[in-house]
């Protein structure tokens, strides 16, 4: 309830300030169609990493599935963020890997804990860089930036920190009832760890392109690194509760990048509204194919989790 409240104050706030601008344009000519085009095929690509991302750390923790199943519900999990409250495309995907590997439920959450620490410390990182290069005149302000690296260090010391007492043998009871949560996880504080973390600042270097290809195909002319700000500041919105798809939140945030670049209103309208149909509206359609002809279907999703109880 507080992340729809939310989500609505910032929609409501968004939808007056846009009322009071120019009507945004959209970009019709061939070369800008073929840059929309090449923002999704990036994204595409970003996904794609995504899903390998997730299969590395499947095959480390030691959960059996098919080949295909990480990059199919990580499509899947992005269509259930968009149109499901509280993030259900996670739940999504641990009925479905829980259901089609050996993985049972709690392993399943376990090997989607690694990925979301994988993201914030990425964006975390990408926010510090912005905010030293002071990409936009720090539109946040540095504060945001301070409190993440400070959470960063706090969470490398406190895991290394709980690793060390676990190797002298301390902590056993807690880590008898965190281990299935927790198994995936023990693969960040290791050499293919950091390389995951690199391949996670990829993943998002990535989605600063798509930004930027949508600002070219709008002609705005901003800097890559000038749309990386943008993306960083709309991707850490996500983490503010709020409704489906971040309906909100995401495109203040986003707003208040372009403005700080001095984009016109009616400029920063088109691109906000180009940059939710790049990033929510083909996934979300390959997700719900994927659905249908994948696992069932959305009345046999429906009726999995009565079973379960039941069972």
């Amino acid at each position: 309830m507080l992340g729809l409240a939310i989500s609505a104050v910032a929609l409501a706030g968004v939808g007056w300030w846009a009322a009071h601008q120019t009507a945004p344009s959209f970009p019709t000519s061939s070369s800008s169609l073929l840059e929309l085009a090449g923002a999704l095929a990036v994204y595409a690509i970003a996904t794609a990493l995504r899903g390998a991302r997730w299969s590395t750390i499947l095959h480390h923790a030691g959960i059996v599935c098919s080949p295909a199943e990480p990059y199919a519900l990580t499509v899947v999990g992005y269509m259930g963020n968009t149109v499901l409250p509280l993030r259900g495309g996670e739940i999504l995907r641990v009925v479905l890997l829980s259901d089609r590997s050996s993985a049972g439920w709690r392993e399943a959450v376990g090997s989607i804990v690694p990925e979301r620490l994988l993201d914030v410390a990425a964006l975390a990182i990408l926010l510090i860089a912005v905010t030293i290069a002071r990409i936009g005149g720090e539109p946040a302000g540095s504060a945001p930036a301070i409190v993440a690296g400070a959470l960063f260090v706090a969470a490398v010391a406190g895991g290394f920190g709980y690793l060390a007492l676990r190797s002298r043998g301390h902590l056993e009871a807690f880590a008898d009832r965190i281990r299935p949560f927790a198994r995936a996880s023990r693969m960040l504080f290791t050499p293919r760890g950091g390389a995951l973390l690199l391949l996670s600042v990829g993943i998002w270097l990535l989605e600063a392109v798509v930004f930027w290809l949508v600002a070219e195909a709008l002609s705005l002319h901003i800097t890559v690194f000038q749309a990386l700000m943008v993306d960083v500041l709309a991707s850490f919105s996500a983490l503010i509760p709020a409704g489906p798809a971040y309906i909100g939140t995401y495109d203040a945030a986003m707003l208040l990048g372009l403005r700080a670049l001095d984009v016109s209103a009616s400029a920063a309208i088109s691109f906000t509204l180009l940059v939710r149909f790049v990033v929510f509206v083909p996934i979300t359609a390959l997700g719900l194919i994927l659905v249908v002809t994948r696992y069932g279907g959305i009345a046999q999703l429906a009726r999995r989790p009565a079973v379960e109880s039941a069972g």
